[in-house]
């Protein structure tokens, strides 16, 4: 019997400081003009200081999750697909693991910069078909506005804070993730980086001074690079999936340019009002961008039960993806007794990680007492 990976619930968890391209040229030299021509971005969202990329993430899988019948301790597997992640370690996703309490899933951050949220929901929809789960949790999240260059007007007008996370469920009905693209190109690696703070650059004063810490990119060779594969992947993943491009009801891009969008249409013949695009409120939000457009296209009800969907994208590494999925209507009717008592378990699980924590602590005296005892 086939197994299927479909999408049951989604939701999106955005900053509410809106930072315009008027404001932006009061710190930079811009104008309102000359941003909106090149890129198609109005504006973008910046976290406060106590929003990151784990706490946005959380926000986003709650509401994801209010959305099915299931509870975040039967989550299999938690996947954060992250450009900024809270440390190098531990992953984020641990830390939204413990947030939201999925006691029994397994989490781990994916870099693959902004086509991570394609590589992620794969990976998920795989373990999901393979039957060694049977639901996940994939989630894009970003503070890509702490790694900007202010002072660089071709990068810091580009780039927004948010997150957005699909919860995805095993089923015998056909439909869901259907197939997938992953590819990279590591020759282009310093297309697009964040040089400093790994273990080649580890951080230091003149990493600081020379700003290697935060986004650096050629874009004149990002955007031919774009350009070229957002077409490719896309007829690629449509083929595995029995699809003619025609038959691809809404493309949802990642958001990076609209010029790249509509080279993208253009290469493919297809419509532009078949590609979901949102930049213009958002800007680029990497491995949030595609879960932001896609869940405010399902609550606007643009995409509709049956739809063959195709979400590409491309980023640092180099690397880019397309995935192609049938929406399949989710059939399940959450009561607002439901949202309740989930926000009870979600208080219930930082109220159990209070008491580990406790316990840890208490542990580690009772350990080092017995230690100290031996060594007298």
């Amino acid at each position: 019997m086939n197994r299927y990976a479909h999408v049951t619930g989604w939701g999106i968890a955005v900053p509410e400081e809106i930072l315009t391209n008027e404001k932006l040229a009061q710190i930079v030299e811009t104008n309102d003009e000359w941003i909106v021509s090149r890129t198609g971005i109005r504006e973008r969202r910046i976290a406060r200081k106590d929003e990151t990329t784990a706490t946005l993430a959380a926000d986003a899988a709650c509401k994801a999750l209010d959305r099915t019948d299931i509870d975040a301790r039967d989550l299999d597997l938690i996947i954060v697909a992250t450009s900024s992640p809270e440390h190098l370690f531990p992953a984020t996703a641990c830390l939204v693991q413990d947030n939201i309490g999925a006691v029994h899933a397994g989490a781990f951050d994916l870099s693959a910069a902004c086509t991570g949220f394609i590589f992620g929901l794969n990976m998920a929809a795989q373990a999901i078909r393979t039957g060694s789960i049977q639901n996940a949790l994939v989630i894009g999240s970003e503070t890509l506005s702490r790694m900007v260059d202010w002072d660089d007007r071709t990068t810091c007008i580009l780039f927004g804070d948010g997150a957005g996370a699909f919860v995805l469920q095993g089923s015998d009905e056909p439909g869901g993730v259907l197939s997938c693209v992953m590819r990279s190109d590591g020759s282009g690696g310093d297309l697009l980086s964040v040089p400093a703070g790994g273990s080649k650059l580890p951080t230091s004063h003149e990493t600081v001074d020379r700003k290697q810490h935060l986004i650096q990119m050629n874009g004149r060779e990002v955007f031919r690079f774009a350009t070229r594969v957002m077409a490719s992947a896309t007829r690629e993943t449509a083929e595995q999936a029995g699809w003619e491009v025609d038959d691809i009801d809404f493309v949802i891009p990642h958001q990076a340019n609209q010029r790249i969008i509509e080279s993208a249409a253009r290469g493919l013949r297809l419509p532009l009002d078949k590609f979901v695009v949102n930049l213009e409120r958002y800007g680029n939000t990497s491995t949030a961008s595609i879960p932001l457009a896609m869940v405010e296209a399902l609550d606007e009800g643009r995409i509709h039960d049956g739809a063959n969907l195709v979400l590409v994208g491309f980023g640092a590494g180099l690397t880019w993806g397309a995935l192609s999925m049938r929406w399949v209507e989710p059939k399940v009717r959450v009561t607002e007794l439901d949202r309740r008592r989930r926000s009870l378990v979600t208080l219930l699980a930082r109220f159990r990680s209070f008491l580990r924590r406790v316990q840890r602590r208490i542990e580690g005296l009772i350990w080092g007492a017995a230690a100290r005892g031996q060594e007298d």
